[in-house]
């Protein structure tokens, strides 16, 4: 076995042994002597693959999680990785509510957001290239921030709330409105952009 693989071995132990410590009592409340000994493993190894616990945190969300939506098609399909990320909130209730008791609203956030700008990101690219317009970056930007900040905090609201999700239901919301809205968007900056144009010439 190659050393790489023996390193996201050891990385996918200990993530599994956080889950199960996690079932048991608050993130903030977890040792790292209490992972390496219910993983048997020792602190060396642990400090080779991470610099603390809430490192391992972020690698489990993105391993089970962050990347499997990123290697979605997502310009050809979001509602597949629309579908993944609420099944995973669902399965993995919780473990999240653990996280946010622990880390509060805004550090859980923090985990969610940036991963979510990416994926946001190239759906706006999509539905721009799709309507043949020239749209600012910075435009582009502002929109991907405005709908990354709208998910994460709807994720977060979902598991906090410890309510029963209609998954399907909410998967067709969030396509109704990121859809039509974001299309909507850049409708209206493209026709601001051309009257500026327009009054520009006419002087």
């Amino acid at each position: 076995m190659k050393n790489e693989e023996i390193s996201i071995k050891t990385k996918k132990h200990l993530s599994k042994t956080l889950k199960k410590l996690m079932l048991k009592k608050p993130l903030s409340k977890i040792t790292i002597s209490e992972i390496v000994r219910s993983a048997d493993v020792n602190r060396k190894t642990f400090y080779y693959h991470f610099e603390s616990i809430n490192e391992l945190f972020k690698w489990t969300l993105e391993e089970e999680a962050v990347h499997v939506v990123k290697n979605l098609d997502v310009k050809k399909d979001y509602k597949k990785a629309i579908e993944f990320v609420i099944k995973y909130i669902e399965t993995n209730n919780d473990i999240l509510n653990c996280a946010y008791d622990s880390m509060g609203r805004e550090g859980l956030k923090e985990f969610f957001y940036d991963d979510f700008y990416e994926i946001v990101e190239k759906l706006v690219e999509t539905i721009v290239e799709k309507m043949d317009e020239v749209v600012e970056n910075d435009f582009k930007d502002f929109l991907a921030k405005m709908y990354a900040g709208a998910i994460a905090n709807m994720i977060i609201d979902y598991f906090s709330e410890k309510k029963n999700i209609d998954t399907q239901k909410i998967v067709n919301y969030i396509m109704i409105v990121i859809g039509s809205s974001i299309k909507a968007s850049i409708e209206a900056y493209v026709k601001e952009i051309n009257e500026a144009y327009e009054k520009i010439k006419s002087l």
